[in-house]
């Protein structure tokens, strides 16, 4: 078999990269922070605390798009499972992507919350997105902690 047939494949094949967050507190019922999250146009009351970081955020309840870097991602959520988790996938982004932000309760009133990132990248390009998707995870998970539910 000829080695650049076997080094194509190799390129194109994808292998996931799964990306998570450390867990965060908020001081908030599980139950509240489901209910923001869940519905993506709640996001507008946190629009203008993102400016600096994010640029052209759009949403509606169930998809949500905007640009990082020069790079343009649209995530829509997927699957609703009340009160603990709410999943998206990628509908625009450099790499397939799914993202998940589970939610646990802590005792009465208080909640934490871990981002997962599970993306579909090949050998070549895990060590140019590991970094990036790594700090986005961590900054989408540190960002969800301070919102007001």
């Amino acid at each position: 078999m000829d080695f650049r047939i076997v080094l194509f494949v190799f390129y194109r094949a994808g292998i996931m990269a799964q990306f998570e967050s450390s867990v965060k507190y908020v001081p908030y019922s599980q139950e509240q922070v489901f209910n923001k999250l869940s519905d993506l146009s709640n996001l507008e009351s946190v629009r203008d605390k993102l400016a600096d970081k994010v640029q052209g955020m759009e949403f509606d309840r169930d998809s949500l798009s905007f640009t990082v870097q020069g790079i343009s991602i649209t995530l829509r959520i997927i699957e609703r499972e009340p009160y603990k988790c709410i999943k998206f996938e990628s509908e625009k982004s450099p790499v397939p992507m799914n993202l998940w932000i589970q939610i646990l309760p802590v005792e009465s009133g208080q909640a934490k919350l871990k981002v997962t990132i599970r993306a579909e990248v090949n050998m070549f390009m895990k060590a140019m997105v590991t970094k990036p998707l790594q700090d986005g995870v961590d900054k989408l998970a540190e960002m969800l902690s301070m919102i007001p539910y």
